[in-house]
C-alpha cells in the first residue's frame, strides 16, 4: 500500500499510470529502501520534440550505425544497467518495487526499452513510460561511449514518427540541456501534459522488430512533428 494525496491505495501498474496522468511519479531513496515517495517538481524537464538538438559529432556516430538499436528485447537488462553504479552515480533509486511496477507496465504495453547493442552485447539504453501521446523518460545507461546518446536520438526519432507530443525528462541536467531540454514551470507542464494525454500516438509506427538505421532516425528528426 502507498499513500497518494493522503489516500492509502494499493500501488499497481494501472494506478501508476493514473499518477503519471496527474503529473506525479515515484522514486525510492535507494535500491535498498523498500519504500517509495511521490514527486511533482515545481519545474519539470521537457525535451521539445520539434526542438531536439543532435550535436554534429553524435550525428556522425548515429549515421555510421556503429551500434544496433533494438526495441523491447531486453527490458529487464536495461533496468539492470540503469540500476548499476556508474561514474558520478554510485547509488540508484531503482529498488525492487520500482522493478516490479515498471516490469508490470512493460507487460501491459505501457513501458518500453530502447536498447543499444554492439556485437550482440547490450552496451547502453533507456526506458520510459508511454501514455497517450506522452513519453516519460525514466533512466538511461551506457557502458560504451555515446551508447545512451544514440538511444536518445532513436527514441526521439521514433516519437516524432509516431506523432507523440511530449517527452518528459523529469529533471534537466547539463547533459540533457545539450539536446534541447528545457525547464518548464508546473502550470505550463500540466498544460502540455493535458494536451498529450488525449490523442493516442503510435510507438510502433516503426514496427518493433524493424531495424531502423541511423540515417532513417536522423531523417525522421527533420520531418514535421505533431508537437510543432
Amino acid at each position: 500500500m502507498t499513500r497518494i494525496n493522503d489516500v492509502l491505495v494499493e500501488l499497481t501498474p494501472e494506478v501508476l499510470l493514473k499518477a503519471y496522468a496527474c503529473g506525479i511519479f515515484p522514486m525510492a531513496e535507494s535500491a535498498d529502501d523498500p519504500g517509495l515517495f511521490w514527486i511533482e517538481p515545481e519545474v519539470r524537464g521537457v525535451i521539445p520534440l520539434d526542438g531536439f538538438v543532435v550535436p554534429e559529432r553524435l550525428a556522425r556516430t548515429v549515421r555510421a550505425d556503429v551500434f544496433e538499436v533494438r526495441i523491447d528485447t531486453a527490458f529487464d537488462a536495461v533496468l539492470d544497467g540503469c540500476a548499476a553504479p556508474a561514474p558520478g552515480r554510485m547509488k540508484t533509486w531503482i529498488n525492487d518495487r520500482i522493478r516490479s511496477l515498471y516490469g508490470g507496465l512493460h507487460e501491459i504495453g505501457h513501458c518500453h526499452s530502447v536498447e543499444v547493442w554492439r556485437d550482440d552485447r547490450l552496451v547502453g539504453g533507456l526506458y520510459g513510460v508511454r501514455l497517450g501521446s506522452a513519453f516519460f523518460g525514466e533512466s538511461m545507461f551506457h557502458t560504451e561511449r555515446d551508447a545512451s546518446k544514440v538511444a536518445l536520438v532513436h527514441l526521439v526519432a521514433r516519437l516524432r514518427r509516431g506523432d507523440f507530443r511530449l517527452l518528459d525528462t523529469q529533471f534537466v541536467t547539463d547533459h540533457l540541456r545539450r539536446f534541447g531540454a528545457v525547464e518548464t514551470p508546473r502550470r505550463d507542464y500540466h498544460r502540455l501534459l493535458d494536451d498529450a494525454l488525449v490523442p493516442e500516438a503510435d510507438f510502433f509506427a516503426w514496427p518493433k522488430d524493424r531495424r531502423v538505421s541511423g540515417a532513417e532516425a536522423l531523417a525522421a528528426l527533420s520531418e514535421p512533428s505533431a508537437a510543432g
